[in-house]
């Protein structure tokens, strides 16, 4: 889809370190009749670089800051969750394509929640987001189609049959339980 492999919109071209899996290689990419005009990858452990090419391309730029496309406030000067949620509440404008890689791992239980209500906007705004998580909270969003992927098959599963939802499910209900075993 043109993404930058690191993350960012396709008008990012900066390049790190070569770190992104060959998962690109066994998937086919299928175009609708719709054609996206707005598109953004996030991968969590790459988006400190996606901060420092905008606070970088603004430095060098006489033009307007890109910043402002992401609330204004560089990225670096916000903590790794408000600088996510910066991203989706300023950045992300609907009609999109979004492929967020762990988003989990920026956001407290109540962000992810926060993050449920723009992803319901964006989608009822012709978005269409594909997410690869842990979170049984994400998981959770209405009418999205869960796909887990084994060693063994790729399936569409019912959110509640995840490993991550019955672990998290069992230890909710029994965190000391949970506890005593993990340290006995």
């Amino acid at each position: 889809m043109g993404f930058n492999a690191e993350g960012g919109s396709v008008n990012f071209s900066f390049s790190t370190k070569e770190s992104h899996s060959n998962l690109h290689e066994y998937i086919t990419v299928s175009r609708g009749w719709r054609k996206h005009k707005d598109g953004f990858f996030l991968r969590a452990e790459s988006f400190y670089n996606v901060a420092s090419n905008i606070d970088d391309l603004d430095n060098g730029s006489g033009g307007l800051p890109i910043i402002l496309s992401y609330g204004g406030v560089s990225l670096h000067e916000q903590s790794h969750g408000e600088s996510f949620m910066a991203l989706v509440e300023n950045r992300f404008s609907g009609n999109g394509l979004y492929i967020l890689d762990e988003p989990e791992a920026a956001l407290s239980p109540m962000r992810l929640m926060e993050l449920i209500c723009y992803i319901k906007k964006l989608v009822d705004n012709n978005s269409q987001f594909i997410i690869s998580t842990h979170s049984p909270i994400l998981m959770t969003f209405p009418d999205a189609e869960v796909i887990e992927i084994t060693q063994e098959e790729i399936k569409s599963v019912d959110y509640k049959e995840t490993e991550y939802f019955l672990i998290t499910k069992r230890f909710m209900d029994s965190p000391e339980q949970m506890i005593k075993n993990l340290l006995d």
